[in-house]
């Protein structure tokens, strides 16, 4: 039995950091898939126009400043397959470029018809003008 209560004792300490580091994941992984975190989103509903040279990303950034709704913009400028407005939908985090996602994820939600757009953002693809409509 002494041998028993030295292991048990062991295993405690051990237990209570496995524990609590298993229930941890299991909520973050419900967060994430439910609810969202409460400060830091896991997705956001993204738009985007993209455009290989900065001369035409500018102007169409300049069009939607100028009160034009951002999937109209999209559909005539973006040069990325996503022509329905610009919409990508839901995007995690991980699954964009660095710079297209730090940009993405710090945007305010909002709407095609007021949106709040990221400055131009630079990548291997070519120029975005970026618009998120929702956090997750």
């Amino acid at each position: 039995m002494g041998k028993k209560q030295s292991g048990s004792a062991e295993k405690k300490p051990g237990e209570k950091k496995g524990g609590n580091t298993k229930n941890a994941d299991k909520s973050d992984q419900s967060e994430g898939k439910g609810k969202g975190g409460l400060k830091a989103a896991t997705a956001v509903n993204v738009r985007h126009i993209l455009c290989e040279k900065h001369s035409k990303a500018t102007e169409a950034l300049q069009k939607i400043q100028e009160g034009q709704r951002f999937d109209k913009v999209a559909q005539e400028y973006s040069e990325d397959k996503a022509k329905a407005g610009g919409s990508l939908g839901w995007m995690v985090r991980g699954s964009m470029v660095g710079a297209f996602q730090d940009a993405a994820f710090a945007l305010t939600p909002s709407t095609v018809d007021k949106p709040m757009l990221s400055p131009l953002v630079k990548t291997n693809f070519g120029y975005h003008v970026i618009m998120v409509e929702g956090r997750r």
